[in-house]
């Protein structure tokens, strides 16, 4: 895994005239660096060198004789800042005379330096403290609490999420609360003003306070502001596509937006083809609209691609020009060759799997003695959402491949996951205290800490499990009323799934999936994350939901896997436990099921020396560049997202999401899709993503790997002035039609104008009422997908489905 790094053009140490700083730029990048006054809007393409320009930009304002202490420079993370100083360091010799005062920090480290020196005129004192999040939800519960509200009910996560983005968009607690006109935001309201309270109490603010407080102070206080105008004459920040509203605002204040006479010396650089924050509060406006907030912008294009080979950047270019939200430029490379970007359509997410292992196999080894081997650690494999990732870890783990999860958790280790892996030891091993305690009040039951303080008590006492205390209303004399209640229904829950542990009778759930499922159901674990979800309307919460489905895939599957190998042949073969003649067999499938799990968990380490392929997702991939990359799940509903089918915006910035991931590529890129995708354990067709049709003729190698089940009957036969239609190239199309390689032929739209019911248009069903076309084909089986009011979104064959279009 690399930094976003430009590897032809390494830093080196440029010291005396400053016409040095410019030896090895572009003339691009030359022009980005020597302008230095008014206002400067830099678009820097996917692999242009911005962080070269910013770095030499600094050195030259140094070398021209700007005072250092007068420059701001601001992105988003710490890395960023730290490599972005030492960067100017370097280049100036770290000679410290000329970089003393100079300011190199991010957004909320700036807020921070500026509350603590201005602390009376904003409110606070200055050894005020700064919550993080886990400070913040311990808070939210408490005030929560105070109002005698559930925390099932209003979890405090995600109620946390919505002030958010009340605080982001620069409302405090009372203007908030007068603009909340229904019960779910009147109700956050008051947690709102509670938590602020109790903030204030504490002496504390949050990360979001930094922002609001300091957007407050600079614009209410005339004398801060001019502190600053003056202190820091040159304003630069990175990453511009990413602010949101309160950091816009911060940026203008600083800058001295529109002084008379004194344009702001502000230089923003970004891309907006890279805008992919926008469920977290960023405002791509922010930089489409940057000419207009800042008259007398000069624009300068970074468009030379230094990281990618040509095919892998034409296939980005000519997929993120579908987009009409954008800045126009022309992305381009001087490197000559690479090999064109592979697509393969698999039949399901396990073929789909062990293909990418194949085809990392295959990189790894097509070169490993040559001094252009691309090892384990230079490869990257990237999805949409997390719950994608579990099938993709058992290929590798099953072909001995070292892989590491990147800003994330390994699918096992997801709270929503153990939190369900817990039940099932619990039904597994009653005597289970550990997983027992995680779950005696997850979701939140009326067993509070107190009440199962006594119990873990009385059981310590008698040295007996916790659960069969709970199981004793003798042992349980201390716990009376509610409390007692509660811990009766837990016990009897329990018993309902195991049949009273016997795991026999009609109750009792027939499969290991079905097991898993109804868990998740009844526990209540389902609803409580349903819950979050629809409250915070984030993706990770959402999220939670699909990995608790994928959970259930996995068992389905283990059990299948199981039942195969009940030949007593076949026993022992991979270390499984096989049922005993005493035990019942879907207690040893479990227990069975649950061993797998600890194997994974306590696998051997990955040798460092060796390296690992980075596993993560799509917005985790953002600033990172790697040798070979694969990207799974390209399918309508994965990528694009079925949430983003709600709008153009969100539309467009999922093809962002797209464009991202395949402009981290350098040398080989993989796109794959899956016919079929197990959801909630049932196999479901599936239509390949909009964005493989977007993908240049001249740059796409197709393999059809799921022609054995008819698997692009749909994709390859779509119409004339409608889409793409897949011819099989000559030379691969003699003997293995499987293995056959496919090149577009064209590019188009999914839903041809010559189609009577294009995609956006409202159609009526006699079943199903009106709903929203969001994808057809044509051909001899023409399919259109519509989105029904109420109903979900189906898929029908038109000859057939008697739809009349809403006018």
């Amino acid at each position: 895994m690399l930094q976003e790094e430009i590897p032809s053009q390494g830093e080196e140490t440029l010291e005396g005239e400053a016409g040095e700083l410019l030896k090895g730029l572009t003339a691009a990048q030359q022009k980005a660096v020597q302008t230095t006054e008014g206002p400067l809007l830099v678009l820097a393409g996917a692999g242009s060198g911005k962080t070269r320009v910013i770095t030499r930009r600094i050195a030259y304002l140094i070398h021209q004789g700007v005072p250092p202490w007068s420059i701001l420079a601001v992105t988003f993370t710490n890395k960023a800042a730290a490599e972005m100083r030492e960067r100017v360091m370097v280049v100036l010799g770290h000679d410290p005379k000329l970089t003393r005062g100079l300011t190199v920090t991010t957004f909320h480290s700036l807020c921070a330096r500026l509350l603590r020196r201005y602390a009376e005129a904003a409110g606070l004192k200055p050894e005020f403290s700064i919550y993080d999040s886990s400070d913040q939800a311990s808070l939210a519960k408490r005030v929560i609490a105070d109002l005698q509200l559930s925390t099932s009910n209003w979890p405090p996560r995600s109620v946390l999420s919505a002030i958010s983005t009340a605080k982001n968009d620069l409302l405090d607690a009372d203007e908030y609360a007068a603009r909340s006109h229904d019960f779910y935001s009147r109700t956050v309201a008051k947690i709102f003003q509670g938590y602020q309270k109790a903030l204030k109490l504490a002496g504390a603010v949050d990360f979001d306070d930094l922002l609001v407080l300091t957007a407050k102070l600079l614009k209410g206080n005339e004398e801060v502001r001019r502190e600053c105008n003056e202190r820091w004459r040159y304003l630069l920040i990175d990453e511009y596509q990413d602010t949101n509203h309160a950091q816009f605002v911060i940026a203008s204040l600083i800058a001295g937006k529109n002084e008379e006479g004194h344009p702001p010396n502000i230089c923003v650089v970004g891309d907006p083809d890279q805008a992919i924050y926008g469920w977290r509060g960023a405002d791509i406006a922010n930089i489409l609209e940057f000419e207009q907030s800042y008259p007398g912008t000069k624009v300068i294009m970074l468009g030379e691609n230094f990281r990618s080979t040509a095919p892998i950047l034409k296939a980005a270019d000519t997929l993120i020009r579908n987009n009409i939200k954008r800045k126009h430029k022309d992305l381009f490379t001087s490197r000559v060759g690479g090999e064109r970007v592979e697509v393969t359509l698999a039949r399901d997410e396990n073929h789909e799997a062990a293909l990418v292992v194949d085809w990392l196999k295959s990189v790894k080894d097509e070169r490993e003695d040559s001094p252009s081997a691309i090892a384990w650690r230079e490869m990257a494999i990237f999805y949409r959402t997390n719950s994608l990732s579990r099938v993709m870890e058992d290929a590798l783990r099953a072909a001995a491949i070292p892989y590491t999860i990147a800003r994330g958790t390994a699918f096992y280790e997801r709270e929503e996951v153990k939190n369900a892996i817990a039940y099932l030891r619990v039904v597994a091993n009653p005597n289970d205290g550990v997983s027992l305690s995680r779950i005696v009040n997850t979701p939140t039951r009326g067993i509070g800490s107190t009440t199962f303080g006594k119990i873990e008590d009385a059981a310590g006492a008698q040295g007996r499990p916790v659960l069969e205390i709970m199981r004793d209303s003798f042992a349980l004399s201390e716990v009376a009323g509610r409390g007692a209640a509660a811990v009766g229904k837990f016990v009897q829950m329990l018993d309902d799934w195991t049949g009273g542990g016997t795991f026999m009778g009609a109750q009792v759930p027939t499969g290991l999936a079905d097991l898993v499922s109804r868990i998740i159901r009844e526990s209540g674990l389902e609803a409580m994350y349903r819950t979050q979800a629809k409250a915070s309307g984030s993706d990770a919460d959402l999220e939670r939901l699909d990995n608790l489905d994928e959970l259930v895939s996995s068992a389905r599957q283990f059990e299948m896997e199981f039942d195969a190998m009940a030949d007593p042949a076949a026993e022992n073969a991979d270390g499984l436990a096989r049922p005993s003649d005493q035990t019942p067999p879907l207690l040893a499938l479990l227990r069975a099921y649950l061993e797998s799990i600890a194997l994974v968990a306590d696998a051997d380490a990955v040798d460092p020396a060796q390296g690992a392929i980075t596993l993560m997702t799509l917005h985790a991939a953002k600033g990172l560049e790697f040798k070979a990359v694969a990207i799974i799940g390209l399918e309508e509903g994965q990528l694009p997202h079925s949430r983003a089918r709600e709008s153009q915006e969100q539309l467009e910035e999922e093809r962002r999401l797209c464009f991202v991931g395949i402009t981290r590529a350098m040398r080989r890129l993989h796109l794959t899709s899956s016919r079929y995708r197990t959801m909630r354990g049932i196999p479901e067709r599936t239509i390949p993503s909009r964005f493989l049709e977007e993908l240049p003729k001249d740059s796409v190698l197709i393999s059809d790997q799921a022609d054995a089940l008819g698997g692009l009957e749909d994709f390859i036969e779509r119409g004339e002035g409608g889409g793409t239609r897949f011819e099989p190239e000559d030379e691969f199309a003699a003997k293995d039609s499987k293995r056959a390689k496919l090149a577009w032929s064209g590019t188009g739209k999914l839903g041809s104008k010559s189609s009577p019911f294009p995609v956006g248009s409202v159609v009526r069903h006699p079943q199903f009422g009106e709903g929203e076309v969001i994808n057809i084909t044509s051909g001899a089986n023409a399919r259109a997908t519509i989105r029904f009011r109420g109903v979900g979104t189906k898929t029908l064959v038109l000859e057939y489905a008697r739809l009349t279009r809403v006018k």
